[in-house]
This record gives C-alpha cells, sequence and structure tokens, in this order.
C-alpha cells in the first residue's frame, strides 16, 4: 500500500531559489531510494486562520511563504529503509549557507492513504 511523507515549511521569500535548488537536488535523491513521486508546491492561496491555520501552525512570518510538500512511497517498509539511506548519502549534505528555512517550525508526518480517487 502506497505511504506518504508530508510536510509544512515556513520559507522566507528572499530565499525561493535557493529553497528551490535544494529540492531540485534532493528530489531525485529521493526517487532513487524508492520514492514514487515528489511534490513541491510554493503557497499562493493559504489564508491566515481565525483558530488553526497553515501560517499558524508554522508561525509564518510577513516575508515567509508556506511550502506544502509530499513524497509518495510504494509502502512503509520503502520509505523507512529509503529514509534511512537519504540519512547516510553524502549528497544530502547541507548547503554551504545552510538550509534555506527554519527547521524547527517544519510540520512533517507519515501517513497511510485513506482514499485515492
Amino acid at each position: 500500500m502506497p505511504y506518504v511523507d508530508g510536510f509544512v515549511i515556513p520559507v522566507p521569500n528572499s530565499k525561493r531559489d535557493a529553497y528551490r535548488k535544494l529540492a531540485e537536488m534532493a528530489a531525485p535523491l529521493y526517487k532513487e531510494f524508492g520514492a514514487l513521486k515528489v511534490v513541491e508546491c510554493w503557497g499562493d492561496d493559504v489564508p491566515d486562520g481565525k483558530l488553526t491555520s497553515f501560517p499558524m501552525a508554522v508561525k509564518k512570518t510577513d516575508d515567509e511563504t508556506v511550502v506544502f510538500s509530499w513524497i509518495v512511497w510504494p509502502s512503509k517498509a520503502v520509505r523507512d529503509a529509503g529514509q534511512a539511506k537519504i540519512m547516510n548519502d553524502p549528497r544530502m549534505q547541507m548547503p554551504p549557507d545552510g538550509i534555506p528555512f527554519d527547521g524547527k517550525r517544519m510540520i512533517f508526518g507519515g501517513f497511510e492513504i485513506l482514499l485515492e480517487a
């Protein structure tokens, strides 16, 4: 059964290109290690909420945009093995200028697909 890793990240607008470059570098590695699909989405219509919202969840500031991303794997077992390989792969070294977002405010999790239509 397919398995999905999901991410919500606040990225400074000034670092959009650096984020894209990091994503473009990482996506082929995820696919090499078993991912079926890697999707990166730059927020376009992500409203602030009154009780909860994507911006509130990641404590987005005015100069940031919410990025919503997911990786589709064939199964949780493939994901677990792939993630272990990714974390140990020397090609996944931190960029010289550091990662282009505040990792402490990233939300992430693994999900079983309940419905796909």
